[in-house]
């Protein structure tokens, strides 16, 4: 308004002198607008920040405002710790790029590859709190559990396709006197949950009866695909639908530790041959006739090679992709962490007889120690920072879809 003033004060002058050119108006209307754009561009973060939820705001603060963003983003993940916000809502993966990602030509559609696993994927994921339970009901357990799997499901595979297929159901196992459905996931208590839907099946008295042959070799038990259509359908949606899972890279060691480091004729010869083949350098003719002494990392250049010399094994196959839990509503949801307490309430729940209780022996290996976390790091402390970022990336939506927390500090 000042500058309008001035011209048409300029122009009640009578008997000027002089008249300046147009180009000098100009410039002075460019500067006062410069100047006044200057300004409001200083005060736009003071805005943004004003406009965080109540109670994390940063009136009056002395510091930067890089720290304040910082301070304002733990102050929100504590909230979120304590159950006042749902950590799980804002989901890591915008649904425009995993729209992307899930179309990848030869993909399967409900396979995303670790290749799929951006920057951008990681970044967010690094900023989302692990949910806890708020709550040492085992049934609030199971309610929380089965919850992150839905919103997982929903955000990232909502375009999928929702017809069950064969592949779907083929690593379930059936129980028809208690109705019950497990889906086997190796390495993840699976030989000793076999020996239990044996003993509810009336094939044996007790789980110590069942040795390991019996378990894995003597098909006692039925798969679901092995029903029509129709004896499939009913019992997806009458039977009790159980998932035992573990941590990725423990369950990984495992595998390793079971298949490579003790006798085996089947995963040397089968998998250690090319293994070597492929990955050492100046190979012993010993070394490559029997395919015994993989090391961890020739085993994990196998794992995260994109042109594997052999193929996947459902011993380091991630669950989510054995036992589809996307187009499978599992009723119960148990951890090799705490195991026994939920194998434990998982028998009471289904009437099992009272004396029946989850082993607690070592299936293969018995004078091997147990996979535990410091064996994992130990393992996993062979391979580089990229390799490990690797790993993790192959076994992402393990880690999202069964709430485990990120193994290493120096992943992204």
């Amino acid at each position: 308004m000042l500058l309008v003033d001035i011209l048409r004060g300029r122009r009640r002058l009578r008997g000027s002198v002089c008249k300046p050119p147009c180009s000098f108006w100009f410039l002075l209307l460019f500067g006062v607008g410069g100047l006044v754009l200057f300004i409001h561009l200083q005060d736009l973060p003071d805005m943004v920040l004003q406009q965080a939820p109540a109670g994390v705001r940063f009136r009056g603060s002395t510091l930067s405002r890089q720290e304040q963003c910082a301070q304002f983003s733990d102050r929100v993940n504590q909230r979120s710790e304590e159950g006042d916000i749902d950590p799980i809502s804002p989901m890591q993966l915008p649904d425009s790029q995993w729209e992307r990602d899930s179309a990848t030509p030869g993909s399967r559609e409900h396979d995303p590859s670790p290749q799929q696993v951006t920057k951008r994927h990681r970044k967010l994921l690094k900023t989302s709190p692990v949910l806890r339970p708020n709550s040492s009901s085992p049934s609030r357990v199971q309610e929380s559990r089965r919850r992150i799997i839905r919103d997982v499901c929903g955000k990232y595979r909502s375009n999928i396709s929702r017809t069950i297929t064969p592949h779907h159901v083929s690593r379930i196992y059936v129980e028809d006197r208690h109705k019950l459905l497990y889906c086997e996931v190796p390495k993840a208590g699976c030989s000793n949950w076999k020996r239990i839907l044996m003993v509810l099946a009336g094939v044996a008295n007790s789980t110590r009866e069942i040795n390991h042959v019996a378990v894995h070799y003597d098909n006692h038990l039925k798969r679901l695909d092995s029903f029509d259509h129709q004896g499939i359908t009913s019992r997806l949606e009458t039977y009790t639908k159980v998932l035992f899972v573990r941590e990725p890279m423990e369950r990984l060691v495992s595998a390793f530790r079971d298949k490579f480091e003790s006798p085996n004729s089947y995963y040397h010869p089968v998998f250690g041959k090319p293994i070597i083949s492929k990955y050492r350098v100046n190979a012993s003719q010993t070394a490559l006739k029997t395919g015994s002494g993989v090391t961890f990392r020739e085993f994990m250049h196998y794992l995260l090679d994109v042109h594997r010399p052999v193929g996947m094994d459902i011993h380091w196959e991630a669950a989510n992709q054995l036992c589809s839990p996307c187009h499978l509503h599992y009723d119960f949801i148990g951890k090799v962490e705490t195991l026994e307490e939920d194998a434990n309430f998982l028998l009471r729940k289904i009437g099992a007889p009272e004396n029946l209780s989850y082993p607690s022996f070592k299936d293969g290996n018995p004078k091997a120690a147990r996979t535990s976390t410091q064996i994992t790091q130990h393992y996993f402390s062979q391979l580089n920072a990229s390799e490990r970022q690797r790993a993790y990336d192959f076994y992402y939506m393990d880690y999202l879809m069964f709430n485990y927390s990120k193994p290493y500090k120096d992943l992204y």
